[in-house]
């Protein structure tokens, strides 16, 4: 798929995760390329958009072992229960080092994971991880030479 279906799903994917949810689950989701051990970012919507970028590195944390490894294949995610804050809670890869990186920037996942309505949240996170499986995003450009050039 292209970037901007997956930008499209990812915005169904989170309102469909907050209606169910009852409450904002993540307030932050990105895109992001990690080609040649280089951390781009494709697609930002949340509050730090300036901030998000330069502090990356730190807030993938606890996720920052299991992000890099080779143990995850295109569809595959995990969540962190001790993240909070920045901390990023969750990933999803999305294609061959691109993953995309959801954070709730006021709660926990500890804290969102013992809502009862959680389970039910997670859903649509499921189908868009299983769309992704099926249809991996495809970057038509060199993401070292971001950003694309139109």
């Amino acid at each position: 798929m292209t970037l901007d279906e997956l930008c499209k799903k990812i915005k169904n994917c989170a309102g469909w995760m907050n209606a169910r949810y009852g409450g904002i689950v993540f307030d932050e989701w990105a895109v992001v390329s990690l080609a040649e051990n280089k951390a781009r970012v494709l697609f930002y919507t949340g509050p730090r958009n300036d901030e998000f970028l330069q502090n990356f590195v730190e807030d993938l944390g606890p996720l920052r072992a299991e992000l890099t490894s080779a143990n995850y294949g295109t569809g595959d995610f995990e969540f962190s229960r001790n993240a909070c804050g920045t901390r990023i809670e969750s990933f999803l890869v999305v294609g061959a080092g691109l993953f995309l990186v959801c954070n709730n920037t006021q709660s926990s996942m500890d804290a969102i994971a013992k809502n009862p309505r959680w389970l039910e949240a997670q859903v649509p996170f499921v189908e868009l991880a299983e769309a992704v499986r099926a249809n991996p995003l495809a970057i038509s450009w060199d993401p070292k030479a971001f950003p694309p050039k139109k």
